[in-house]
């Protein structure tokens, strides 16, 4: 097969205006608003670090607003992300994890406060609504599972300084397990930076 890439989730909203100043207010990064004949509209907007982008507007779905539910926003610090959406003035749930351990139910039913106990990667959550009800999940990935990340990209040469440090530190406790010099170095680095991503923790 060839790739086939998850570009843009369309958003049904009511307020064009207002949607746009809350998802800006979120820091998400303004790509386009282009407006057309007839009222037809579309803004789209990216999460910051995101390969994704979403888009709402006028004459873009035929959706209900608020209809769009589910929508996962993958960080690596649960904690640290929530609190920085709070600052901003977005109501935003407590972190929770899910009674069953898996992944989360629907809507608020089986919510265990705090993160996951054992804190794996994948188990721990909170969620908030733009203002028409679209619902957003925040869900801590901090190490991808096996054969999950195949296209790792560096948005900065920050980015890719502070990946290098993590895959250093990594490595520091990964020579004291061998007990010597690991001289095929950089082979570890290249597999440990593809498998954790850019920003996996």
């Amino acid at each position: 097969m060839t790739d086939m890439k998850l570009e843009i989730a369309v958003l049904p909203v009511s307020d064009v205006d207002r949607a746009k100043r809350f998802y800006l207010a979120l820091g998400w990064r303004e790509d386009a608003d282009f407006a057309g004949d007839g009222g037809f509209r579309v803004i789209q907007l990216t999460p910051p670090g995101s390969p994704a982008s979403v888009i709402f507007g006028s004459g873009v779905t035929d959706a209900a607003p608020g209809s769009a539910q589910g929508l996962h926003l993958v960080v690596t610090d649960i904690e640290t992300t929530r609190a920085e959406i709070a600052a901003r003035g977005v109501g935003i749930s407590e972190v929770f994890h899910d009674a069953g351990g898996v992944f989360h139910h629907a809507g608020t039913g089986a919510r265990v406060d705090g993160p996951d106990p054992d804190r794996h990667s994948y188990a721990s959550f909170a969620s908030f609504s733009d203002p028409d009800g679209n619902g957003w999940v925040l869900q801590e990935i901090t190490t991808r599972l096996p054969g999950r990340v195949t296209d790792v990209r560096y948005s900065s040469a920050a980015e890719l300084a502070d990946a290098l440090r993590r895959a250093a530190r990594a490595h520091g406790e990964h020579e004291k397990e061998l007990g010597h010099e690991d001289t095929d170095w950089p082979s570890w680095y290249a597999e440990y930076m593809v498998q954790h991503g850019p920003s996996a923790g």
